[in-house]
């Protein structure tokens, strides 16, 4: 049975606000590839139309589209006025109401069986893991670079891989969600779709050790908020928010996209722990259930996880390695802190402002009744998230004071009390132990200047009188 119903008439007087939009399907003779606006746009809010260029699949018939071994014409999607004007509305209402329409119903798809020879061209790997690998490809017919996402067949059902292309492509309309095209076919090992590129990598490959910049931190969790804030709308809970799990179409982070909905539920299902996920980044509600318990799946958990993504960002490391009481020291001082019981700030969230501190009280409470919905970073936005701290001590020097810095670096000196001339002189004393010559000629130094004047300029005097070398063992 087919869920989409035909157009009805539009009133100019009245805007229609459905569920689902309505859609008009236009049969076209060919494909005429994907996206052909700016390349990894995919996931604007027209993108549902404009890069799936989808088609219904049912019991009785085949997803028809071109990347499929069988297909020959297709039905495109083609956007009225209206129908984008209702899609955009529906991403503003508020997450408790049920807007979810039949994107809980998960299709029965024909898989076609074919082999990844027959229209692509795999040009590399780009990830592989325990349950799936992602393959670069370029699809010969329309000659379309596309990302195959291959499960493992051994490793899941065919009830689970439908669940999943289900939700990744009934969310592909949001901005900040990757788009997944109408394609999917089972090969003799795995299950396949194809989704759109990332030309810049995952956060995973972005992120350096010290983190990133607080206005990069910023462009990157409003985007997800709102991508989360989406999936929450239609009673969705991703489970599984990571580094690895957020791409990067921009090297400004402007265009970041959610991906990976392998463990994406129903809000309010029972449902197990998420398997072969990063240990730091599990609430502790479920970290403390045992093996092969269920407990019921709330929106909750995502919050947990974001604020953990928050502060992996900003600092480049998770801010625990597991939220336990007992075996982790650091997240035992943060819930003394975050339930106060203690008014000392641990020592890993000490650079973080006043108002950054109460954002991570609310994603990180321990009671999931207390944690703030994902979309309420809104209101830190235009506060300062990172602050240089200068001590009162003064045996703490500031090395480097640019307040648009994510951080200040200090060198404490409270075991070396010495002046300046007499740390000079314990250094050079070291180097010479050492066997290091420490001793600077000074009229090497003034040759090599004047040599290096006279080829930057051809008509300089070299007989110069007036040039001063700076005396640097001083």
């Amino acid at each position: 049975m087919n869920h989409y119903r035909p157009l009805q008439s539009l009133q100019s007087d009245k805007l229609c606000v459905m569920q689902r939009p309505w859609r008009i399907f236009v049969d076209l003779p060919e494909f005429s590839k994907y996206p052909s606006s700016r390349p990894g746009d995919g996931g604007s809010t027209h993108s549902r139309n404009s890069n799936n260029n989808s088609s219904t699949c049912t019991n009785n018939n085949r997803c028809n589209s071109p990347l499929t071994a069988t297909s020959t014409s297709m039905k495109l999607e083609v956007p009225n006025s209206a129908a984008s004007v209702s899609r955009r509305s529906s991403i503003y209402k508020k997450p408790d109401k049920d807007d979810s329409g039949l994107i809980h119903i998960v299709r029965d798809i024909d898989l076609p069986l074919m082999t990844f020879n027959d229209q692509y061209n795999v040009e590399k790997v780009l990830a592989e893991g325990c349950f799936a690998k992602i393959m670069l490809a370029l699809h010969r017919p329309t000659q379309t670079q596309v990302v195959l996402k291959a499960v493992h067949a051994e490793l899941t059902t065919t009830q689970e891989f439908q669940r999943e292309f289900h939700f990744n492509y009934e969310l592909s309309h949001h901005r900040n969600i990757l788009s997944a095209y109408n394609v999917a076919f089972q090969t003799k090992d795995y299950y396949v779709f194809a989704m759109e590129h990332a030309p810049y990598g995952d956060l995973a490959s972005n992120v350096g050790p010290n983190g990133l910049h607080e206005n990069a931190c910023k462009l990157i969790t409003e985007q997800l908020s709102s991508a989360l804030g989406f999936m929450h709308s239609k009673n969705l809970v991703h489970r599984d928010l990571k580094l690895e799990n957020v791409l990067v179409f921009t090297p400004d982070f402007s265009r970041v996209k959610l991906c990976d909905f392998g463990a994406t539920t129903r809000k309010g299902l029972l449902v197990h722990k998420v398997k072969h996920t990063w240990t730091s980044f599990v609430p502790p509600e479920v970290l403390e259930i045992v093996k092969n318990e269920r407990f019921h799946c709330l929106p909750s958990s995502d919050s947990w996880q974001f604020g953990i993504l928050m502060f992996h960002i900003l600092t480049g490391s998770p801010p625990w390695n597991a939220a336990d009481w007992v075996k982790d020291t650091q997240y035992a001082g943060f819930m003394k802190y975050e339930q106060r019981k203690t008014t000392k700030i641990p020592d890993n969230f000490r650079k973080f402002s006043t108002r950054l501190m109460r954002c991570f009280r609310k994603y990180l409470s321990y009671d999931p009744e207390d944690r703030c919905k994902v979309t309420e970073v809104a209101k830190y936005m235009k506060d300062r998230w990172v602050e240089c701290r200068i001590t009162a001590s003064k045996s703490a020097t500031l090395i480097s004071p640019n307040p648009d810095q994510d951080s200040c670096i200090y060198l404490n000196q409270k075991d070396c009390r010495h002046s300046a001339d007499e740390n000079k002189t314990r250094l050079r004393r070291m180097m010479s132990s050492y066997g290091l010559e420490s001793a600077l000629d000074q009229n090497a130094i003034r040759k090599r200047v004047l040599e290096w004047l006279a080829t930057c300029d051809a008509n300089f005097d070299t007989e110069i009188e007036s040039l001063a070398v700076v005396d640097v063992t001083n």
